[in-house]
């Protein structure tokens, strides 16, 4: 009898991404499903992996009256699957499939922590956070931080005492460095973007709040008084969730230097990071944060804030620079000394590619889960 798993997320835009081709590898040594709230994007998970999905609405912020819907679905789900091991990602997907996995008595439950909210919260929300990711690590059987800075904050904050490891040098999905690689077809796309008399700064990202948007904004506009340079911000707005202040808005629309181009995905991305000098990812909080990963990949030195994931991506002086949070001077002074440097920007941007294809590239995290798995379920035979 195969040993048949759950890999589950809240959104499928999650599972789409993270999972690319790795449900399509385990499925040859498992029996794979895929879960997720229902939307065209499970549906092309399913086609192109090759394995069976299955459709759980999910909010993913707190709504009792929903979520204890979502739980009532999840639990007839592992109830009539009876999986081997269900294997979450995300938030509420983790709390869900922990508890309903736990109810259900399902004998291996993995919970992957790729972002903690709690940190960076206060007052009740903090409380509500805190309690929900103990009841999630309370439910499940492995747990996983994403990187080493995730796992010092579920250990420091006492959310959980059970063993914590952490795959590899960290991070789930792992960089294809065969795509993210400035090949000839890119270069040139990336004429058509590039002025070549500045300095381009490259955020790619949500264009919100929490990204250290506001403190980019103050940064670049004093910034451009001064030099020669342009930033490109690749990203959607969320106004309804994390709106950035009217200042930065206003700088936005006003300073000729910045060019907000929307989202950008795939092969639309490439050209951008290939146009670029030095990416900029002045985030409050993350887990571990794709797009440093791809502009290291890109050759990009990179400015990332002292925060969980980024500053284990990133070594001062060596691929990059790395700043406080919240402090639009510091970050000014970073960007003034990649403008001015161009030994050490040279250097960094030298040493980027390398630094993420040896302990980033995608076969070899996906090899650390593969390993893991075998280690908690048995070999395959």
């Amino acid at each position: 009898m195969s040993i048949k798993i759950i890999r589950a997320t809240t959104v499928p835009m999650s599972l789409n991404s993270f999972c690319n081709g790795m449900l399509r590898e385990l499925s040859e040594r498992y029996e794979v499903i895929g879960l997720s709230s229902p939307d065209k994007e499970l549906e092309e998970v399913a086609e192109r992996e090759g394995v069976r999905v299955i459709a759980v609405p999910m909010e993913r912020h707190i709504s009792i009256f929903k979520d204890c819907r979502s739980l009532w679905r999840m639990f007839r789900v592992f109830w009539k699957e009876k999986p081997t091991m269900v294997h979450s990602m995300t938030p509420k997907a983790g709390l869900l499939c922990m508890l309903a996995a736990w109810i259900t008595r399902v004998p291996v439950r993995v919970h992957t922590f790729t972002g903690l909210v709690f940190p960076t919260s206060t007052g009740l929300k903090r409380k509500v956070l805190m309690f929900t990711d103990w009841l999630t690590c309370a439910c499940a059987t492995h747990i996983i931080p994403e990187g080493e800075g995730v796992k010092s904050d579920l250990t420091n904050n006492h959310i959980t005492r059970k063993p914590l490891r952490v795959l590899g040098y960290g991070n789930v999905r792992g960089v294809d460095m065969d795509y993210y690689r400035v090949s000839e077809e890119i270069r040139v796309k990336s004429e058509e973007l590039r002025k070549s008399d500045s300095i381009t700064f490259l955020f790619v990202g949500r264009i919100v709040g929490d990204k250290g948007i506001n403190e980019l904004c103050e940064a670049f506009d004093k910034l451009s008084g001064m030099a020669n340079v342009r930033l490109l911000l690749v990203g959607p707005y969320e106004d309804s969730l994390d709106p950035i202040s009217q200042r930065s808005k206003a700088i936005i629309e006003q300073n000729p230097a910045i060019e907000s181009v929307g989202g950008k995905f795939g092969d639309e991305l490439l050209p951008y990071y290939a146009a670029s000098d030095c990416f900029v990812f002045p985030s409050y909080r993350e887990g571990f944060p794709n797009t440093v990963l791809e502009a290291g990949a890109m050759g990009l030195p990179s400015i990332v804030t002292d925060i969980n994931g980024s500053r284990e991506i990133i070594v001062e002086g060596e691929n990059g620079m790395v700043i406080p949070s919240h402090n639009a001077d510091a970050l000014f002074e970073a960007m003034f000394t990649m403008i001015n440097d161009k030994m050490a920007r040279d250097k960094m941007a030298g040493k980027a590619r390398e630094m993420i294809a040896t302990r980033f590239e995608q076969g070899y995290v996906r090899k650390c889960l593969y390993e893991f798995y075998e280690d908690i379920l048995g070999p395959v035979a």
